[in-house]
């Protein structure tokens, strides 16, 4: 397996620490190395729903049958995500991801050719599974690589806004991209383009050995790379954050889509979800180019209180105008959330299964994204207009409440676990 690559010095560490900034974390040694490969990687993750949704419904004329196999490539996808990323840390980052594109390249190419084919619906829905089981986990595997490249250093919550704003701009990107090459190349283009971005940039991001994080070796005294991230109650609880999050993002895309529908005016869709992802994007920078104080539970609270509250009032808004003010408002308040939640993972988890724990939070965005879309369409067709932003209320008032209920689970607990501070550069260290 690769070798962890210590990039910080002393000096480094004591610029970092007195100003962390996007300027430092990009002056780290090595992670361009990482950085470029790992944003082609992940771009066609963006592509895949909608390349899905815009494919099925040009072969089968239903966009019902379009929606309900994306949504199984998404549970599909929620499901094995964390087993991936336990793989990863198991086995190392190479040793999964190279077989992976693999797969992914070859279920996307047969569920395009089913699809072509005019093969019925449950033909799709099994050739679905494999396209999303796999899915390569490239935000995990390069939020676990910038943990090895920082150590302990205060630059981590940059990263972690960086991520977040890189994942952002994927999301921006990537479905119209996906979108172009339907409409104006051929229907399955999409998918054609997304299974060949995902096995190029994957394999060149497997190739960068040198940044992944090492497996840690059994040693008798402890075995950090079997410790499953779901074992850590803090996790459980950030999970629960996350799903939260991912009901906004699929109450938000089904509910705009109805609402600019309604009105007679189905172009503002894609300006109030650009809206709405710009202040995600504006947050997270901003986010990441603080030094912050507070410490990372408490600003959570403070953070998903806020976003509670504004998901809250989506459902009252009547024009446009409000409805993109508000939009704005819950974006921004998503992206210092989501950056905290992955900041909090570096103290709660042990090195050996920080990518699986990235991956369950991934996974649960995606899982309540799926769940959000299915619920919010069947409110928008059996209730009023505007009633699938019931969703996003719904689902961060939920999340805050077990936020409250189960804030103590999100403080480390030296004592109760093995404590591992990084992958490949210490050795864990085994405590009562």
């Amino acid at each position: 397996m690769g070798s962890a690559v210590t990039t910080t010095d002393p000096a480094k560490t004591s610029t970092a620490s007195s100003r962390p900034g996007y300027g430092q974390l990009l002056r780290t040694r090595g992670a361009w190395t990482f950085l470029l490969p790992g944003f082609a990687a992940r771009q066609p993750f963006a592509m895949l729903t909608i390349s899905i949704v815009l494919l099925v419904q040009h072969t089968t004329g239903s966009y019902g049958a379009a929606g309900a196999t994306a949504a199984v490539t998404g549970v599909a996808m929620a499901l094995f995500a964390p087993y991936s990323g336990r793989l990863a840390d198991r086995y190392g980052q190479r040793a999964v991801l190279l077989p992976g594109v693999l797969v992914h390249a070859l279920a996307g190419l047969t569920l395009t050719a089913l699809a072509l084919a005019h093969a019925p619906l449950w033909v799709l829905f099994v050739a679905a599974v494999p396209t999303g089981a796999s899915v390569p986990q490239i935000g995990p595997m390069v939020r676990a690589r910038w943990g090895v490249t920082l150590k302990d250093s205060p630059l981590m919550t940059t990263a972690a806004a960086f991520e977040s704003v890189t994942d952002e701009l994927t999301f921006v990107f990537g479905p119209l991209l996906a979108t172009a090459l339907c409409t104006a190349v051929a229907p399955a283009a999409g998918l054609l383009t997304e299974a060949s971005l995902t096995l190029v940039g994957g394999l060149l991001f497997a190739a960068q050995k040198r940044t992944q994080p090492s497996v840690a070796a059994s040693d008798g005294h402890a075995r950090v790379e079997h410790v499953s991230a779901l074992s850590v109650p803090g996790v459980r609880v950030l999970i629960a954050a996350f799903l939260g999050i991912g009901s906004v993002f699929g109450g938000m895309q089904v509910s705009l889509a109805a609402f600019t529908e309604s009105i007679g005016e189905p172009g503002l869709n894609g300006v109030l979800y650009g809206t709405f992802a710009a202040g995600n994007m504006l947050s997270g920078v901003v986010c990441g180019a603080i030094a912050w104080k507070a410490a990372p539970q408490r600003r959570l609270l403070v953070g998903y209180t806020a976003l509670a509250l504004t998901a809250s009032a989506l459902w009252t808004a009547h024009s446009v105008l409000l409805l993109a003010a508000l939009g704005l408002l819950v974006g921004m308040c998503i992206a210092p959330a989501l950056i905290t939640g992955y900041t909090l993972v570096e103290g709660l988890v042990p090195a050996g299964a920080r990518t699986e724990a990235f991956t369950w939070l991934t996974g649960a965005v995606a899982l309540g994204q799926a769940a959000a879309v299915t619920v919010a369409g069947q409110l928008e067709d059996r209730l009023w207009g505007g009633a699938g932003f019931l969703v996003p209320m719904t689902g961060t008032v939920l999340a805050l409440l077990a936020l409250v209920t189960l804030r103590s689970r999100l403080a480390a607990q030296a004592g109760s676990r093995t404590v591992a501070r990084g992958v490949g550069h210490r050795s864990p260290v085994a405590v009562d």
